[in-house]
């Protein structure tokens, strides 16, 4: 192997000042930077990452644990978020996927202690409240996409779906709809019930009856194998006499069958009703025809911005609260008409 010596050598420096621009230490000029640089690059050097860790408390590693996170389509891009913030901060990334086995988790932990790991980012595929299983390992976490059930202390970072829900609502309001159908996600998903609030609390603000709203469940069960109920429901709203001029979904690809319901009924979208989702899961937002008006979930920023707060964590310079939320952008397509 090339040493540290002989890029010293080839450079005209010190072995000190090489360790100095390894390490992106100051007091180095730049001319001596760019010729360290390039005998690094010239000589194929790598630096022992074993020798530096034991002579320094920190592994400059930051380690994920998910659940299901990294097979899922849209949430892989909590993951990409962290690697382009990692790539940007010299940090480096190790990532188990523990299934949902809490026996693997639990492995996963004591392996990410056993090698000097200085955080965890812990992601999980849907939001909801869950306990890490990390038993008597003490290693600084933030949790993304989800917040601590009982250990108050953990940092979380999630997406803002009330205020999401609470935008698209007031779109659909500020247009004229005062007739609307909802759609209820997944009841066991904690997005699902602060969609469903804010949606109800700001057509109130608006002075809507609640007689108006056509609250209905579209999906139920467990998460992956749940009843689905969205195109039965949506086809009855869409038949009554006096119904709603607007639907609204608890995500995207429930939004699916609402637009096969209303062409299946001859119903123009958005002539005769208008229809928005949620996630901005945009394999089916663009593809539907007219694109899907809807609230993005902030995936990327999350892994961005968790990772940041990690980083804060560790070095010792994040005060409470520790909870933080990521908006919901809204995205403007062409499913929504005025009246």
């Amino acid at each position: 192997m090339v040493s540290i010596i002989s890029v010293a050598k080839a450079a005209g420096v010190s072995n000190k000042t090489v360790s100095r621009v390894i390490n992106g230490e100051p007091y180095v000029t730049e001319e001596t930077r760019e010729r360290v640089e390039k005998a690094i690059r010239d000589l194929g050097y790598v630096p022992n990452m074993a020798a530096r860790l034991i002579r320094s408390s920190r592994s400059n590693t930051f380690g994920i644990i998910t659940d299901y996170v990294s097979t899922t389509p849209y949430s892989v891009d909590i993951v990409r978020g962290i690697q382009d913030w990692a790539n940007a901060n010299g940090k480096t990334i190790l990532t188990a996927n523990t299934g949902g086995s809490p026996n693997r988790e639990a492995e996963v932990w004591k392996m990410f202690q056993s090698h000097r790991i200085d955080g965890v980012l812990y992601v999980t595929m849907y939001r909801r409240t869950v306990d890490p299983e990390a038993g008597d390992v003490r290693i600084p976490t933030v949790m993304i996409n989800c917040r601590p059930r009982t250990n108050e202390l953990l940092p979380s970072i999630e997406p803002d779906d009330y205020q999401g829900a609470r935008d698209l609502t007031r779109y659909l309001l500020d247009r004229g709809h005062r007739k609307i159908g909802y759609i209820r996600l997944n009841p066991i998903l904690l997005g699902a019930q602060l969609r469903l609030d804010a949606f109800r609390k700001t057509a109130a603000e608006f002075g809507v009856a609640e007689s108006d709203l056509n609250i209905r469940l579209g999906m139920e069960g467990p998460v992956g194998a749940e009843k689905n109920y969205v195109f039965a429901v949506a086809t009855e709203m869409l038949q009554q006499k006096d119904r709603p001029t607007a639907i609204m979904s608890g995500n995207d690809e429930m939004t699916i069958q609402v637009y096969i319901a209303a062409m299946a009924l001859g119903l123009r979208i958005p002539e005769d009703i208008s229809i928005v989702g949620f996630d901005d899961f945009r394999t089916v937002s663009l593809a539907l025809k007219p694109e899907l008006t809807t609230a993005a979930l902030p995936y990327y920023d999350l892994g961005r911005e968790g990772a940041e707060l990690l980083n804060s964590v560790v070095a010792g310079n994040t005060a409470r609260p520790y909870g933080r939320v990521v908006p919901c952008n809204l995205v403007e397509r062409t499913s929504v008409r005025s009246l």
